[in-house]
């Protein structure tokens, strides 16, 4: 039942990662930190002072950046790219594209500040295109973690998995409801067992989930919760289960329903099981400056608009 899933804290998936990038370079020697001048915001800073050797300070240079992480890859290093995911992926297309995907180079780019929580930045900041990006390059592994927990669990997880990955987390202090264990790439993680409709979430937008469903199953709604933290490879297995129990389903991401999420739950279910699917994401459009919860209501990403897409959609089904 969602009603027992704890809250064991509050903190930013940005922490989770600087927490994860210090255990990943304890474990392996050949595990290196490269920044574009945002070494605080990445919350760098422990693992500068640990491995002072072991850090690239590359400047407003996000570019070059790509560039330089690629070339570490053929000494054998593991390069972790960092700064913001707008300039993560938008400013530095061209070369993820042709220097680390093209290629298969282990880089790993990991991406903070995305969507709208990023806040009072504005649109030019809160990008909600990257995981379309990205999910699109071949080869590319797209990663977005729901709380710190899961955040540092995949930010070590991926310094053992061979080939580029794209890591994508936030800014905001956000509920912590995982445990470190509750991180496997490539395989959903079911939050609860229902039967009328399937929720699929990723990033910030798993605990609105997770607050939705209590509410509908207050309503007598029975609701299975899934996380898909790995965007890409999907868990297609997880998903064709979920859905032919279900028969509807809502997915839920801090990113344009265009080319997200929600495109590639589409995608599986248009070739294995044809059901009514809604979408809670930004409608084909930018952000603006804000208090991120603010935003959330403003663009239709909080609570009771799941709620409504849950409600809408099984009306649907039995239409």
């Amino acid at each position: 039942m969602l009603k027992d899933i704890q809250v064991t804290g509050n903190k930013d998936t940005r922490s989770g990662f600087g927490e994860g990038i210090l255990e990943a370079g304890r474990k392996n020697e050949n595990v290196v930190a490269l920044t574009a001048d945002l070494l605080g915001s990445m919350k760098l800073n422990a693992f500068v002072k640990e491995f002072p050797e072991r850090f690239i300070q590359c400047g407003i240079a996000e570019a070059n950046m790509i560039g330089v992480a690629a070339g570490l890859t053929i000494g054998g290093k593991i390069p972790y790219t960092t700064t913001f995911a707008n300039f993560s992926t938008g400013r530095v297309y061209d070369q993820i594209r042709q220097s680390v995907a093209y290629s298969n180079k282990n880089v790993k780019i990991c991406a903070s500040h995305a969507g709208l929580t990023l806040g009072e930045d504005g649109a030019t900041h809160q990008i909600l295109e990257d995981i379309g990006l990205m999910k699109m390059l071949p080869g590319m592994t797209v990663i977005v973690p729901c709380d710190y927990n899961q955040t540092k669990a995949a930010t070590i997880a991926i310094a053992d998995y061979e080939g580029p990955v794209y890591l994508r987390f936030g800014r905001p202090v956000w509920p912590i409801f995982t445990t470190e264990n509750d991180f496997v790439l490539g395989k959903a993680q079911k939050l609860s067992d229902g039967k009328d409709v399937s929720i699929f979430a990723c990033g910030h937008l798993v605990w609105k989930a997770i607050e939705a469903g209590r509410i509908l199953e207050e309503k007598g709604i029975s609701v299975e919760v899934i996380n898909v933290h790995t965007i890409k490879p999907l868990d297609v297995a997880a998903i064709i289960e979920s859905i032919s129990k279900t028969k509807c389903a809502v997915t839920c991401e801090e990113h344009n329903i265009i080319g997200g999420l929600g495109d590639s739950i589409a995608q599986i279910a248009a070739k294995n099981l044809p059901i009514p699917i809604e979408y809670v994401g930004t409608n084909d459009t930018f952000g603006e400056s804000g208090k991120p919860s603010e935003l959330l209501v403003k663009y239709g990403l909080d609570t009771p608009n799941i709620v409504a897409a849950v409600e809408k959609v099984i009306a649907r089904k039995n239409a």
